[in-house]
């Protein structure tokens, strides 16, 4: 009866641990949805955005240590804010220097950030080192709880989820109630009859494309609380966050967290059974024979030329 009772605690670890990968891949996916979803810019530098994020949070984390050590409880949510609008600030200016020259052509803004992605990952690293680095976590952010015998539940990774939770409510809300998601969606439907009726495409263009840079950057900042940060940290995960965004349908917000769902829980509960890498390979295997089948994604918006 005691292995019974294991098994189900080991199978409801799993199904937390698939929701923790959830929460990263949904909190990656949110921007990069905005971003190629929405503007149908290939941007291969959103991983840095995130790395830019995390390695925010380090900084503060240093720099609260070293000069305001009794702020140190608090210095976590600040630096959340800080990787937001420095991320923010600086996908508005690649969007303005770079990215606008390059709208309707794919292959030109594919190659063009991903040669921003490893002009980014040499700035990191010539910043900060080779190494992976992690901030000081305050205590809040610290230990489990047990809600059952053999469960332990980490407080690190219910953070992650609430913070997922609470920007994708904020995504949401900000896509289907308010101005400026209205002039998005409207942009995305019709671009021309959008100018045609005085909604500055451009600007909304520049906008999104910066909000979703920030949102990477709140990622990162989220990733520290569960791994160490390098500078090549943000490129590890860009190939499934974009599996995320075209599984899901590439202009389907819902679609986007059904997918980011499938896939981490498939994986996690696949780890239980195989090794990580072979659980991987099976999970990525599944979601492009799902695409042969369906290329539209699973969910799909009907989008006037």
């Amino acid at each position: 009866m005691e292995s019974f009772s294991e098994l189900g605690a080991i199978l409801l670890m799993q199904g937390f641990n698939g929701l923790s990968v959830f929460s990263v891949l949904l909190l990656m996916a949110l921007g990069l949805a905005i971003i190629f979803g929405q503007m149908g810019v290939i941007n291969m530098a959103h991983g840095e955005f995130l790395a830019i994020g995390a390695y925010t949070t380090y900084v503060f984390s240093e720099m609260t240590q070293a000069w305001l050590p009794s702020a140190m409880p608090y210095y976590y949510v600040v630096s959340m804010l800080a990787a937001f609008a420095i991320t923010f600030a600086l996908g508005w200016l690649v969007e303005w220097a770079m990215v606008r020259h390059l709208y309707r052509r794919p292959l030109d803004t594919l190659l063009a950030t991903w040669g921003l992605s490893l002009i980014l990952q040499q700035a990191l690293r010539s910043t900060f080192g080779p190494r992976e680095v992690s901030p000081v976590l305050p205590d809040w952010l610290m230990g489990s709880f047990q809600p059952m015998e053999y469960v332990d539940i980490p407080i690190n990774g219910l953070f992650v989820m609430l913070v997922t939770l609470l920007l994708t409510a904020a995504v949401m809300i900000a896509l289907f109630r308010s101005g400026w998601g209205l002039r998005v969606r409207a942009t995305v439907q019709n671009r021309a009859m959008s100018g045609a009726v005085g909604i500055d495409t451009r600007h909304v263009d520049r906008v999104t494309f910066a909000l979703g840079c920030g949102i990477a950057g709140i990622a990162g900042a989220a990733f520290t609380t569960i791994s160490a940060t390098g500078p090549t940290s943000g490129s590890l995960y860009i190939v499934d966050t974009f599996l995320t965004v075209v599984f899901g349908g590439a202009a389907s917000l819902f679609g986007t967290i059904a997918s980011a769902f499938v896939i981490a829980q498939t994986q996690s509960v696949s780890e239980f059974f195989m090794t990580g890498s072979m659980a991987k390979v099976l999970t990525l295997s599944a979601v492009v024979l799902i695409l042969m089948l369906r290329p539209q994604g699973l969910f799909s918006i009907k989008v006037r030329k």
